[in-house]
């Protein structure tokens, strides 16, 4: 698998503040990669580093397999980082023109980018008659001009209504099965679950989390339990390796699973050491869930 970027031990201090702290993930061809973080995580200052407008205070970061200089490198990068800034005057298709003019690639492909985020009808509408998410699209379309290797997306439904966050995100799932890496960063955790194959989770900075959206989701889930013998299934429970941690909440024991073990499976075993369940319920955590877990367990 082809590796298009590497950040080691990337850090970046504004005077006593320290915006990002030693972040070290890397990032292969093909997939969609999310930087999930609350505001002020350090999500905008990462990638602000890698595309060379932020510069940062040590570590390093490379482009491709680190042998292409940066500016070159980002000859293959397509990225939106912050709001979309066209000629209000200028129609969609004239827009678009002056931005081939400026990277220097050829015009052909503008009506390709437009029907890709769903404007080709429009583009001969000026600018200034978009809404949010039309001007986000061919925010989208624009960065796309240059058939980039990686598209990088900062916050890229922020401010959008249902709509237009469900077509967002629409785009973004077209553009990455057709082969191209995307990078995006936000807060939604709803986003990431949805669009990303990837997530590296930031907090005040740090990097808490690294991996697969569908690896941190898939726990092995936790059961909810009531019988009349709880002090038995306690004990029970508190002594059976397939189980991590067990806790009473409310008039339930919730017990969270360390291996794979279905409901009837575990309702026989308890039957048979004559304890009979009133209640049984085999729950998922959601990502939301399991992020809230890592973030409760950083110290503040």
């Amino acid at each position: 698998m082809k590796t298009i970027l590497t950040l080691q031990n990337l850090s970046k201090n504004y005077g006593r503040l320290k915006a990002v702290q030693d972040l070290s993930f890397s990032i292969e061809k093909g997939n969609v990669y999310g930087i999930l973080g609350p505001n002020g995580s350090g999500k905008s200052t990462t990638l602000g580093m890698v595309l060379n407008v932020v510069n940062k205070s040590s570590g390093q970061f490379y482009w491709f397999d680190g042998s292409v200089a940066v500016h070159d490198a980002l000859k293959k990068v397509g990225a939106i980082i912050e709001r979309p800034n066209f000629y209000p005057y200028m129609t969609a298709y004239d827009n678009l023109k002056l931005v081939c003019k400026i990277k220097n690639v050829s015009t052909e492909k503008i009506d390709e980018k437009l029907a890709i985020v769903g404007l080709l009808e429009r583009k001969d509408s000026r600018f200034k008659t978009f809404s949010l998410g039309m001007k986000q699209r061919l925010a989208i379309a624009s960065a796309l001009l240059n058939d980039p290797e990686i598209l990088i997306l900062d916050e890229p439904t922020n401010g959008l209504d249902p709509q237009g966050i469900h077509q967002i995100r629409e785009i973004i799932k077209e553009i990455a099965t057709q082969g191209t890496t995307i990078l995006l960063a936000s807060h939604l955790l709803d986003e990431v679950e949805k669009v990303c194959s990837h997530v590296v989770i930031l907090r005040k900075g740090e990097k808490i989390y690294s991996g697969r959206v569908d690896e941190m989701v898939a726990s092995q889930g936790f059961f909810e339990l009531q019988t009349d013998k709880e002090d038995q299934l306690l004990s029970y429970l508190e002594n059976d390796t397939a189980f991590g941690s067990v806790k009473k909440v409310d008039d339930k024991i919730v017990a969270f699973l360390k291996e794979p073990l279905n409901a009837a499976d575990f309702n026989q075993k308890m039957f048979n050491q004559g304890i009979v369940l009133s209640h049984l319920v085999k729950r998922k955590e959601s990502l939301e869930e399991q992020f809230l877990t890592l973030t409760k367990n950083q110290s503040n």
